[in-house]
């Protein structure tokens, strides 16, 4: 084998893994690309509503048997 024919050999060989690190690289790119895209869409949804705590609850009809007292003494009622 000459020395030419050793040289275009391995400069082949090196092409063709460079070729491959590339498009695995680039693959990886893609890949993380979207991941992020994902992450943004996700981010940008509304999640379903929460519902509101035991405290919340309480401090809620706290607020109502407030109201119903007000009314009554405003229509005159005597509680």
């Amino acid at each position: 084998m000459s020395d030419l024919d050793f040289y275009v050999t391995m400069a082949g060989a090196s092409l063709a893994g460079l070729g491959m690190v590339t498009m695995a690289g680039l693959s990886g790119w893609r890949g993380w690309l979207q991941l992020k895209r994902e992450a943004l869409a996700q981010a940008h949804e509304p999640g379903p509503a929460a519902s509101p705590s035991a405290g919340a609850r309480i401090e809620i009809a706290d607020l109502r048997e407030r109201i119903r007292k007000l009314e009554a003494i405003a229509a005159g009622v005597d509680l």
